[in-house]
């Protein structure tokens, strides 16, 4: 490869590359180059070639020289934000330049006065295809020299790192991982999900992220909710799991949550939660929403079925909707501490079936008042049976009881009072009389606090959220637009665990999910943003390992694609947002809704079997060919 020499755009301070004040472009992941401290506020090309880009904030040029250099200009850091203000462009995109040719001026005084660094990296954005880059500015001269060709290659590897050729896969893996993230002392906590291992360090710094993911069987690694993220794939990540903690057994123990929890802002403090106490109870809910489709689909085929065996198959499939907040309780209580069992009876108390369930209470509401009567008199009336609360008559106040069947923000925050409760009164009460004690007084506070207040407050709270976003849904092509376009950006930020209550909520009071056929759309979207990258990738290696993270996009799993090949090359996961975005879209304008959750794409066809299925395999042909189709027309691998 050639060494080549370019004259500096812009007149100032010539520093290296590594001293910008911005990890993007300090650490090369937007190529080699140079960069200008303290320009003077003028940008001139520094040779004969074309505008390829002029961003319409007028902070950054991409150039495309005679001789095939692709140079990137950004002036600034975070000048972006300034949409055009202190920058006059002197051409436009397209333009054909000639070396000298003023391009821009801008006002450096007026980005400092708006706090923002007037540094402005030059980079060569295809460094790739050259040696030495040499930057000249009149007696200055930056050189930022050529990767060694062991750097450059697929996998760069220690000189030691062949004793563990002949290893397992897993445990080789596992022992280069361990290696590169700094040894054993820096590992707090390991654990693992479905594709990636989790750690928390102790100190970032020691890790070698380069070399960790170019360890042959890693798809990826990235820093997410406060944990460093290998991405290993399905099935495989648990084998290198049981590998990296026989390392270190203490390991064994987890303890990942308690010390990623320390580090999480608030808002994913409370994704994590809800994820940790809802996730156990998916599993039966995904059963049961596979059981109802299947149900469905042989009913509208005309299959006539016995009467008491009909009667079977819905015990099969309304038991886990019926007594939903038991789940919910059960999880809560287990997730805080605290004795599950005691979760279990505690939820089986909101959903008893003397109390009349609260959403009927809620629609006979209008009936009251067109009647003209209040709650309280029409207890016990012919025609309002179970439709009414049970009064509760303390003397001085009436309180209304009612069940809350199908209701998940009540058996939540139950969970967690009764849960802390416990705790507190272990703290006092005498060991000898803990066994009884502790759980009656749990028992019995909670519950009174969950029908008088908890419940209350919680359901009506239920049913104003959960309400607004089911309405939002429901608006044609706009909220199915709007949400398959986001979903996987809220998947990058680790707080997608927020919507499991709003799947389950929409499962127990309307018996579907319109919520699951929307994020399939945004699934498969990148899915097939990841496909065309492989396709489109020359190097048989790099394709092999592409196509291996985007296979499990097809059953609903992102994670590999998406930190593995989208959001390093950001234009893939850009177009597959867009394939997500028209999916929705279409998805909401027919109404499309699963009989479950949790599982999407291939295997969430189970879910539509109700009718639904030609409108599935629609509305994900819609979501991948918009998400492939985009990458591979406009995309260029070199990005």
């Amino acid at each position: 490869m050639k060494n080549i020499t370019i004259s500096s755009p812009l007149d100032g301070k010539l520093i290296p590359l590594n001293e910008v004040n911005d990890p993007v472009f300090a650490g090369g992941a937007m190529g080699r180059g140079a960069a200008v401290q303290n320009p003077k506020g003028k940008v001139y090309a520094p040779f004969d070639g074309e505008i390829t880009v002029f961003f319409d904030t007028h902070h950054a040029i991409g150039l495309h020289s005679n001789d095939g250099i692709d140079l990137l200009i950004h002036v600034g850091m975070d000048t972006v934000t300034l949409k055009g203000k202190h920058f006059t462009p002197k051409a436009k995109q397209g333009d054909k330049v000639k070396k000298g040719q003023l391009l821009l001026e801008f006002d450096p005084a007026g980005i400092k006065a708006a706090n923002l660094d007037t540094t402005t990296p030059v980079v060569v954005t295809n460094h790739t295809d050259f040696g030495d880059i040499t930057f000249e500015l009149n007696d200055q001269k930056v050189v930022s020299q050529a990767p060694s060709a062991a750097a450059a290659g697929p996998v760069a590897k220690d000189a030691d790192d062949a004793q563990y050729d002949n290893l397992p896969d897993e445990e080789r893996v596992a022992k280069l991982i361990m290696k590169y993230v700094g040894g054993p002392d820096n590992v707090r906590s390991a654990e693992h999900c479905a594709t990636r291992l989790r750690l928390i360090v102790n100190d970032k710094s020691k890790i070698q992220e380069k070399k960790v993911e170019n360890i042959e069987g890693v798809k990826g690694q990235f820093f997410a909710a406060q944990q460093y993220q290998i991405i290993c794939g399905t099935g495989f990540v648990d084998k290198v799991t049981e590998e990296f903690i026989k390392l270190k057994p203490s390991l064994a123990g987890g303890g990942n949550k308690e010390a990623a929890y320390e580090q999480m802002s608030l808002v994913q403090k409370i994704s994590r939660t809800l994820g940790d106490v809802f996730v156990p109870i998916i599993p039966v809910l995904v059963a049961t929403g596979l059981f109802m489709g299947l149900r469905g689909a042989m009913l509208s085929l005309g299959s006539e079925w016995d009467p008491t065996f009909l009667m079977m198959t819905q015990v099969l499939t309304d038991t886990a909707f019926a007594f939903l907040p038991a789940l919910v309780c059960w999880s809560t209580m287990n997730k805080f501490g605290g004795t599950p069992v005691i979760g279990i009876v505690l939820g089986l108390m909101l959903v008893f079936p003397a109390l009349p369930n609260a959403y009927v209470v809620g629609g006979a509401a209008q009936e009251l008042a067109e009647k003209g009567l209040t709650w309280v008199q029409a207890y016990g009336m012919p025609g309002f049976e179970g439709k009414v609360p049970i009064p509760l008559d303390l003397g001085f106040v009436t309180i209304p009881l009612v069940g809350y069947q199908g209701s998940v923000l009540p058996a939540l925050v139950l969970g967690i009072f009764a849960a802390k409760l416990q705790h507190w009164l272990k703290t006092f009460i005498p060991d000898i009389i803990d066994l009884i004690v502790t759980p009656f007084l749990t028992l019995l506070i909670s519950m009174m606090l969950g029908f008088l207040v908890v419940g209350p407050i919680m359901h009506g709270l239920e049913q104003v959220v959960f309400g607004a976003v089911q309405n939002f849904l429901g608006i044609p092509l706009i909220g199915g637009l709007i949400i398959g376009g986001l979903q996987q950006v809220i998947v990058i930020f680790g707080v997608h665990h927020v919507f499991s209550a709003l799947e389950i909520y929409l499962l127990s009071t309307q018996g579907s999910d319109p919520f699951n056929a929307i994020i399939t759309c945004a699934t498969i979207g990148q899915g097939g943003a990841a496909l065309a990258v492989a396709l489109k990738t020359q190097n048989a290696k790099k394709r092999a390992l592409y196509i291996s993270s985007a296979v499990p996009a097809f059953l609903g799993i992102t994670e590999p694609a998406i930190f593995g090949i989208n959001l390093r090359f950001m234009k893939p996961f850009i177009f597959g947002c867009c394939g997500g975005a028209a999916g929705g879209a279409v998805s909401s304008m027919l109404g499309l809704a699963g009989t479950g959750m949790g599982i999407t794409v291939l295997p969430g066809t189970l879910l539509y079997m109700n009718g639904q299925l030609l409108q599935y395999f629609l509305v994900n042909a819609i979501g991948f060919a918009i998400g492939f189709g985009l990458t591979y027309v406009l995309y260029k691998v070199e990005e």
